[in-house]
C-alpha cells in the first residue's frame, strides 16, 4: 500500500493562509478511510487541531502575533502518494498519537 500524505494548513487572524504536507511510511497498510475516521473525531469544532499535540510542526506565518493569532491547525485532508516519507515515524505511530489526544476542548 502508499504511504499516507496528510495535508494542513495555519490560517492566522486576517486569514492568510500558510500549508504543510507530511508524507508517513505505511508498512501496516492502514486504511485512508480509517484515520480519516480517527482524525475527524479528534479534530476542535470539526476544523482544527493543535500540531504539537501530534508532533506535526507548526506553520504560523512570519507575522504571527500571539495576542490576536490563533495557535491551531486546520485538518485539510489525507490521501495516499507514491512520494517517499519526510517524516521519522510511521503513520501507525502518528495514528497512536492522535488516539491519545484528549478532545474535551
Amino acid at each position: 500500500m502508499p504511504n499516507i500524505k496528510f495535508n494542513y494548513r495555519y490560517r492566522d487572524s486576517a486569514n492568510y493562509k500558510k500549508y504543510k504536507s507530511i508524507i508517513f511510511s505505511n508498512p501496516d497498510n492502514i486504511k485512508r478511510s480509517e484515520l480519516e475516521k480517527l482524525v475527524c473525531s479528534k479534530l476542535i469544532d470539526k476544523t482544527w487541531f493543535y500540531a504539537d499535540e501530534w508532533k506535526l510542526p507548526e506553520i504560523y506565518l512570519e507575522t504571527f502575533d500571539h495576542k490576536i493569532d490563533p495557535t491551531w491547525h486546520e485538518f485539510e485532508s489525507i490521501e495516499f502518494t507514491n512520494s517517499p516519507a519526510n517524516q521519522s515515524i510511521s503513520i501507525k505511530q502518528f495514528k497512536e498519537l492522535i488516539e491519545k489526544t484528549n478532545c474535551n476542548y
